[in-house]
């Protein structure tokens, strides 16, 4: 179930039910690809006050396997996470990871990327795994065009993903014995007994009238929730904006609406305001383990996200000789753990001697900030 309580002009502030808790959003999800957000644990992402993660059906399917899932009793027990989780349908790695893969309207065929053996994955493997994995929002399967493809292509991917999110919502109806699609019954407390929410995933790349026949498509099935997909593989940043608020216009005022793969913290800012109400990204992680840390250009509570000019943060590379004897604060408006007991100084030299503890404090850093940008923005949309 998903309310929203407060709007400011197409941002939405809004609280949604899932079988493993409330969230507010909107929200940020961490990458907890293979079960495990990079150099933290379960307890630490608790104390970040992250809200929900996300993981992956592709890399969990190969390890610990379908079957593995179902003994370990699912993802939530095997990390020690209580909190939410979303998955992935996996149709992106299949696209991004696999060496060889071959997409038919049955599914998609791939070689893993591990070991070499082929596989295959289809709309309802992709459901089954996502159950076993315990997920609380279950992303329907899609077929992913690559962000130069041409107008068939697109057009291709459009129509078979929607093929499959009938597929999808089939299957999810079959096994929790629900109504037909668009009549789900959905909790309106969180318990862990209660079905996972379904998201279908507009798709078309940066075409207008593909992208609203996804969206009407999708509509017409009845999701819990809408994705929008395709936007963070290669294309212009403008493109980005402009497709995802030509998207919103079509998708319903009371689901959740999902930006997949997006992005830099202005990024994220500017899409709340156009009417999308959740985030993932690896930025966070990816940047820290390259020592490279977002920093805030000045107190975030005071910042006018709807209308800032210049950017609110800036990016302080750590491995620069420049902070080799800084003994200050990393960020002057930061409170995490790395900014309240590592110096600039100490973490540069973490990196440059290659110790391990150097991911751990920057990404602690990174992921406070994200996390921060979220709570701030839902503090704005007053």
């Amino acid at each position: 179930m998903f309310n929203v309580i407060q709007k400011k002009g197409k941002a939405r502030r809004g609280k949604l039910v899932l079988p493993h808790g409330e969230i507010e959003t909107p929200f940020f999800m961490p990458i907890a690809t293979k079960g495990a957000v990079k150099t933290l644990s379960s307890k630490d992402m608790e104390n970040l006050g992250a809200q929900i993660l996300l993981s992956n059906t592709y890399h969990l399917l190969l390890r610990p396997g379908l079957e593995g899932i179902k003994k370990l009793d699912g993802l939530h027990k095997f990390m020690n996470w209580k909190k939410p989780i979303l998955t992935d349908s996996g149709g992106y790695q299949v696209f991004s990871l696999a060496r060889l893969n071959k997409t038919t309207d049955d599914g998609v065929e791939f070689q893993s990327h591990i070991d070499g053996s082929r596989m295959k994955l289809t709309p309802e493997l992709s459901m089954e795994m996502q159950t076993a994995i315990g997920s609380d929002i279950v992303m329907q399967f899609d077929d992913v065009a690559a962000g130069n493809s041409t107008y068939e292509r697109y057009k291709e991917a459009m129509e078979r993903s929607l093929r499959w999110a009938k597929r999808c919502k089939e299957y999810m109806n079959r096994s929790s014995g629900t109504m037909s699609p668009g009549h789900r019954t959905v909790a309106a407390v969180p318990s862990d007994t209660a079905p996972p929410l379904l998201f279908g995933i507009v798709q078309g790349g940066t075409h207008e009238d593909l992208r609203q026949r996804s969206a009407g498509g999708l509509v017409e099935i009845g999701f819990d929730g809408y994705a929008i997909g395709g936007l963070s593989v290669g294309e212009p940043k403008e493109d980005c904006y402009r497709f995802t608020e030509f998207t919103t216009k079509f998708l319903p005022e009371d689901k959740p609406r999902y930006f997949m793969g997006g992005g830099m913290p202005e990024e994220i800012a500017r899409y709340v305001f156009m009417g999308v109400d959740m985030f993932d990204c690896v930025l966070p992680t990816r940047n820290a383990r390259h020592g490279s840390l977002f920093v805030w250009q000045e107190d975030p509570s005071s910042i006018d996200f709807e209308n800032f000019e210049q950017k609110f943060y800036s990016l302080k590379h750590i491995t620069n000789e420049a902070f080799q004897f800084d003994t200050g604060k990393l960020d002057a408006f930061c409170e995490c753990e790395t900014c309240q007991t590592t110096t600039p100084a100490y973490l540069r030299h973490l990196f440059m001697t290659q110790e391990l503890l150097a991911y751990r404090l920057a990404t602690i850093h990174n992921l406070t900030f994200y996390l921060t940008l979220m709570r701030s923005l839902r503090n704005v949309i007053r």
